[in-house]
């Protein structure tokens, strides 16, 4: 056969073989797309975006969308921020700034005194002339695959900075080495495709139909996914938040906005880790040895024979050193001597080694800080773990500031805030007049944090920590001790109600003042916490219900 020949066979070939070979393909990615399209059609399934078009006060606004979230945990569970609403056009004179970030940026325990709170007081009562919208995107669970998300779609409504207060669940969150929440498979791409695939109305419909709705217990739910400091998964957990902590400031700059990335503040000296592994190939003999040293170390520890404990756990750290709460010991007996810096050092290696990680480690903070130098002018860094640690006792983040792991108390929120209040007011047209930042008791009197309140929440966090991993850690009897001496409160329900009263009267169109007045109103007149509940109504239509579940409206 002549080349000519074959090359016409060969054609001939190709030409009968390419359209079967097109259709095979295009097939299946066109059936997909009509059953898509249908299911949309006859509203089957949610919208996953994170605004929905919305009214407030009869205004046409959008809204937060309940179901964004839907795609990042498992069915019947959707972790939601605090409801917020926001106009698509800025308000004239009006600036704007979106916080990201998991529970501890929301505020959790209660979001009425997270730092966002403290912070929209110290701009409102310091620049009256201009109107602030603090929207708090903070989410409990989520990590920065959402907050990259949440990022992204809020471009389009001109915010003027992103302040970013994320990184204590890079390894638990979605797509981490440590969650369940998702898979675990952490390559870029298969995440992209996955949030895809559970965002449509397809993989919701097998989603939904494939599990049976689940039932959220917190961080108990995560006791059978530990980590060690060694894993090889978690390098690319760095890489992951290192990509999205850049794709954020990249968001921010492209849309003319500052962006203020926070390290991480996590309590050191008052939070024992919450699970320990021995290191790999430990065999049966060394690891009685390093028992029977840690047993009598114990002993003496308890006995107030610091030096000699400390000894004994030097001796099992030189047989195991990669056993997290060995290394908090060792902390504890270094601060009973006094030996601050040693201290520190230990219980920074305590934390690292913790395999339930539910705290931003070394390596997470040194991520924040090299991409918050790196991005560019619009770009900075609040170094909230650096200022927690110089307001800390000898140098040594505990309970003070945080009420559990990460958790931020009323001082810690204050100062967090203050600290980007700072950054914020440098860039404000201020004519002279007074910028300082309010003290601390100034804010919580305009929030109406009463007394009743600060020991409503503490015992709140007594009731949560008698939980796992909580009611397993070292110190627990410690932290159930300090939350019950705030819990106690002699405030009078008439000195509560008068501290409401005034900080609403200075500013009556604050949503949450009414809703909280409405939780304190609940147990003495339910008619007037009804009012309270009905004024707190985010936007037209939005269920009001009271704190028995009775719907108002």
């Amino acid at each position: 056969m002549t080349n000519s020949g074959h090359n016409s066979s060969k054609s001939s070939s190709l030409r009968f073989w390419l359209p079967r070979l097109a259709i095979a393909l295009l097939a299946p990615v066109l059936l997909l797309a009509l059953v898509e399209g249908a299911l949309r059609l006859f509203h089957v399934g949610h919208s996953t975006a994170l605004m929905d078009p919305c009214t407030a006060h009869g205004r046409p606004t959008t809204c937060y969308n309940m179901f964004f979230a839907a795609p990042f945990f498992p069915p019947g569970i959707i972790k939601t921020p605090q409801f917020f609403s926001l106009s698509p056009n800025r308000p004239p004179n009006t600036y704007r700034i979106v916080i990201l970030g998991e529970s501890a940026a929301m505020g959790d325990p209660d979001f009425a005194y997270g730092f966002g709170r403290y912070l929209e007081v110290m701009l409102r009562e310091r620049f009256p002339g201009t109107k602030f919208e603090v929207v708090n995107t903070g989410m409990v669970a989520i990590n920065s695959h959402v907050s990259v998300i949440i990022a992204r779609e809020l471009a389009d409504y001109h915010p003027d900075l992103y302040l970013v207060y994320a990184g204590s669940n890079e390894v638990v969150g979605p797509y981490g080495p440590g969650t369940v929440l998702t898979n675990s498979l952490m390559n870029p791409a298969v995440i992209q495709a996955s949030i895809f695939a559970r965002s449509s109305r397809i993989g919701q419909l097998l989603t939904e139909h494939g599990k049976p709705p689940g039932d959220w217990r917190g961080m108990e739910m995560f006791l059978n996914k530990q980590v060690r400091v060694d894993s090889p998964r978690l390098p690319q957990a760095y890489r992951n938040f290192e990509r999205n902590l850049r794709e954020i400031a990249h968001i921010g700059t492209d849309v003319g906005a500052q962006v203020l990335f926070s390290t991480i503040a996590t309590n050191l000296r008052d939070c024992a880790p919450f699970a320990s592994l021995h290191r790999e190939n430990l065999t049966p003999d060394l690891l009685r040895t390093w028992t029977d040293l840690v047993q009598r170390a114990e002993a003496l520890e308890t006995s107030g024979a610091y030096s000699e404990a400390l000894k004994l756990y030097l001796d099992a750290a030189r047989i195991d050193d990669q056993y997290a709460e060995l290394q908090f010991r060792i902390a504890r007996c270094y601060w009973a001597l006094a030996d601050y810096s040693s201290a520190k050092q230990r219980y920074v290696q305590a934390r690292d080694l913790d395999t339930l990680r539910f705290r931003a480690d070394t390596r997470i903070n040194d991520i924040i800080r090299t991409v918050a130098t790196n991005s560019g002018p619009h770009v900075r860094l609040l170094d909230t773990q650096s200022l927690f640690a110089t307001e800390s006792h000898n140098g040594i983040t505990g309970g003070e500031l945080l009420y559990d792991h990460v958790h931020l108390t009323p001082l810690g929120s204050y100062l967090l805030a203050r600290s980007a209040y700072q950054q914020i007011a440098k860039v404000l047209p201020h004519s002279g007049q007074n910028t300082d930042p309010l003290a601390q008791a100034e804010c919580e009197r305009l929030l109406a944090l009463t007394a009743h309140d600060r020991a409503r929440v503490a015992g709140e966090m007594v009731e949560r920590i008698q939980k796992q991993p909580f009611a397993s850690q070292l110190n627990h009897s410690e932290q159930v001790q300090n939350l019950l001496l705030r819990s106690n409160s002699s405030e009078t329900p008439q000195e509560t109600l008068a501290q409401y009263q005034w900080a609403i009267a200075q500013h009556p169109d604050d949503l949450t003042l009414h809703y909280k007045f409405g939780f304190f109103l609940f147990d003495y007149n339910r008619q007037a916490s009804a009012q309270e509940f009905i004024r707190a109504q985010p936007c037209d239509g939005f269920p009001v219900f009271l704190p028995d579940g009775t719907r108002v409206m």
